[in-house]
C-alpha cells in the first residue's frame, strides 16, 4: 500500500462528474496528470493541470492514437510500492507513482449503433490506451485506485477526504469491474469484427463471443428451487421485453418474460390491429380485427380457459375499450407498443397487472441468432425469420386450389403455428384461431387436440383451415382433420409419403398447399 495518495492520471471519454472529482483530489493536494480532451477541460474550469506528454516526454501524435503508451505511465501503475526493487527501478528511470486512474473507454458500442456506421468509424472507436491503463491499475489494485464508472467518483472521493485512503476491499471491488467492463469492451469489438467477416459468408462465428448486461434479478427460476436473473443483450434489436418500459405490477417471474416474449414476437408477424394470448410459452388464441379490442375479444374466443392468467400482447396503442375488455379476465402481463391516458386508469385498478410498452417501432426482426443452453455446450442458430408473402404463389398438389377466403385462412393459420410449440397444428378462419393442438409427441395428436380444444369452448373447426408446422408423416392427420370438417390445409411437404398424403386430401375433397418451409420450435 502507498504511504501516501498524491498523483492522479484522469482521461475520460464521458466527462460526468470529472470536474468535481479533479476539484476534490486538488484542494487536498494532489496533482492532476490529464490528456486530450480532459486536460482542457479541467483547465478550462481554472485547475491546475499537468499534461500527459510532461511525464512521457513525448508528445500525443498520430492523431491521437498513442498518448499514454509509455513505461513512465505504465511504470508508475504497475510499480509495487512496497516491493524494494519496484521502487529502485523506478527512481533509477524517473518513473513516478501514479495512485488513482479514472478512465473510460472510446465509445465503441454508440458508433456501432448509428445508422450506417462504417467499419473505418467503427474502427476509430476502438480504445488501445484507456484499456491498458485500466487493466495496469487494476492488476495493482491494492496501490491504485481504478475508477472506470463515473458513478463511483463521488463515494471515492468522499472516502479518501475522510481517511486519506481507501480499504482494500473496497480497491478490489473497483478492479474486478474494471475486468468486467474491458472484457465486456474487447467482446463488443469482437462479436462486431467476426459479424463484418461474417457477412455474405453463411458461416457461424468460429469463436462466439457473447456479452450480457444484468437487468434484473428474478426470485427464481422456472421453478422456486432455481435460482434465475434476466440479463439484456447489448446490442438489442427494437422491439424487445429485455428493452421494454414497465409501467405497473409486479416485477416479471422468469416465466413471465418466456411467455411476453413469445406473444411479442407472435404479434409482430401481423399488418392488422392483432391479439395474442400466450400460456406456458404456446398461444392459446390469436386474431386480427378491424378494431384492437375485436381482435382480442376473438382472440380470447379460441380458449377463455387457458387464457386466465395469461400473458397478452397487441401489436397498436391499447385503448380504453380494449383495457376494459381485459381486465374483466384475470392476466399477468400486456405488452404494447404503448398505452393511452384512459386506458391506464382503467389497468391502475389492476395494480398487479404488469403492463410493457415496447416502444412504437414494431419492426419485425430482420435476422440475429438463437441460442440454447445443452449441458457442456451452446447451440446457435439463425433466428426463424423465415416469411412467405404470397400464399397464392405456393405449390398446390391436390385436385382442388384453395378458394379466396381459404387462402386468407391458411396465410393466418401459417403466421401462428410458426409460434406454437411442435409438433404443432392451428384450426383457423381468416383472422382467427379456432382451435390449436401443440406440443404432442405424434402429429396425429396434436390433429386431434386442436379439435377437442375447439370443442371444449363450444367452437367448431368445420369450415376452417389447418397449418402443420411440419410434413404430415402418415395421412392420418389429413383424416382427423376432414372428418372434423377442415376444407383446407397448409404444410411444408417433403415427406416420402407425400403422394399419400395428398391422395387423402384428394379423397376427402380438401385443397392443400405446399410452403417448402418448416417451422419447427422446440
Amino acid at each position: 500500500m502507498a504511504d501516501k495518495i498524491r498523483r492522479a492520471l484522469l482521461s475520460v471519454s464521458d466527462k460526468h462528474g470529472i470536474l468535481d472529482l479533479a476539484r476534490g483530489l486538488s484542494a487536498m493536494g494532489w496533482e492532476i496528470v490529464s490528456t486530450g480532451g480532459t486536460a482542457r477541460a479541467l483547465s478550462e474550469a481554472g485547475l491546475k493541470v499537468r499534461d500527459v506528454e510532461s511525464v512521457t516526454g513525448f508528445p500525443e501524435m498520430l492523431d491521437g492514437r498513442v498518448k499514454t503508451l509509455h513505461p513512465k505511465v505504465h511504470g508508475g501503475l504497475l510499480g509495487i510500492r512496497d516491493n524494494p526493487s519496484h521502487r529502485d527501478q523506478m527512481a533509477a528511470h524517473g518513473i513516478e507513482p501514479i495512485d488513482l486512474v479514472a478512465v473510460n473507454l472510446y465509445p465503441f458500442e454508440a458508433a456501432i449503433a448509428k445508422p450506417g456506421a462504417t467499419l473505418d468509424e467503427a474502427i476509430e472507436n476502438i480504445d488501445i490506451g484507456g484499456p491498458a491503463m485500466l487493466r495496469s491499475a487494476a492488476k495493482n489494485f491494492r496501490d491504485v485506485i481504478v475508477l472506470v464508472d463515473p458513478g463511483d467518483y463521488a463515494g471515492v472521493l468522499a472516502e479518501i477526504q475522510k481517511t486519506g485512503d481507501l480499504p482494500e476491499a473496497a480497491r478490489y471491488e473497483l478492479a474486478r469491474k474494471v475486468f468486467a467492463h474491458t472484457g465486456r469492451y474487447d467482446a463488443l469489438i469482437a462479436s462486431y469484427l467476426e459479424r463484418q467477416g461474417a457477412v455474405g459468408t453463411g458461416e457461424m462465428p468460429s469463436l462466439l463471443t457473447l456479452q450480457f448486461e444484468k437487468i434484473q434479478g428474478l426470485r427464481y427460476g422456472e421453478n422456486p428451487h432455481q435460482r434465475a436473473a434476466f440479463y439484456r443483450d447489448m446490442t438489442p434489436a427494437a422491439p424487445s421485453i429485455a428493452a421494454a418500459r414497465a409501467l405497473q405490477g409486479k416485477e416479471l417471474s422468469f416465466n413471465n418474460v418466456l411467455d411476453a416474449d413469445s406473444a411479442l414476437a407472435l404479434v409482430l408477424e401481423f399488418d392488422a390491429p392483432a391479439a395474442a394470448i400466450i400460456k406456458h410459452n404456446n398461444p392459446c388464441g390469436v386474431a386480427t380485427g378491424s378494431r384492437l379490442v375485436e381482435a382480442y375479444r376473438k382472440a380470447k374466443a379460441t380458449d377463455p380457459v387457458s387464457a386466465f392468467g395469461g400473458v397478452i400482447a397487441f401489436n397498436r396503442k391499447v385503448d380504453q375499450e380494449t383495457a376494459a375488455e381485459v381486465t374483466s379476465l384475470f392476466a399477468e402481463v400486456v405488452i404494447a407498443p404503448g398505452f393511452d391516458s384512459p386506458a391506464l386508469a382503467v389497468f391502475a385498478k389492476k395494480p398487479a397487472l404488469r403492463l410493457l410498452d415496447v416502444g412504437s417501432n414494431l419492426a419485425r426482426p430482420a435476422g440475429g441468432i438463437d441460442l440454447k443452453k445443452v449441458q457442456g455446450g451452446l447451440l446457435v442458430q439463425e433466428r426463424d425469420t423465415g416469411r412467405i408473402e404470397d400464399f397464392s404463389s405456393l405449390l398446390v398438389p391436390t385436385r382442388r386450389k384453395p378458394t379466396e377466403e381459404e387462402l386468407a385462412g391458411i396465410a393466418f393459420a401459417w403466421r401462428v403455428v410458426k409460434h406454437v410449440k411442435s409438433n404443432a397444428i392451428v384450426y383457423a378462419v381468416a383472422g382467427q384461431t379456432i382451435g390449436i393442438g401443440a406440443g404432442q409427441m405424434s402429429r396425429v395428436d396434436s390433429a386431434r387436440l386442436g379439435i377437442v380444444k375447439a370443442e371444449t369452448v363450444g367452437m367448431s373447426v368445420r369450415g376452417s383451415v389447418m397449418a402443420s408446422d411440419a410434413f404430415f408423416p402418415f395421412r392420418d392427420g389429413i383424416d382427423a382433420a376432414a372428418q372434423a370438417g377442415v376444407t383446407a390445409i397448409i404444410q411444408p411437404g417433403g415427406s416420402v409419403k407425400d403422394a399419400e398424403v395428398v391422395a387423402a386430401a384428394d379423397e376427402h375433397g380438401l385443397a392443400m398447399v405446399f410452403t417448402g418451409m418448416r417451422h419447427f420450435r422446440h
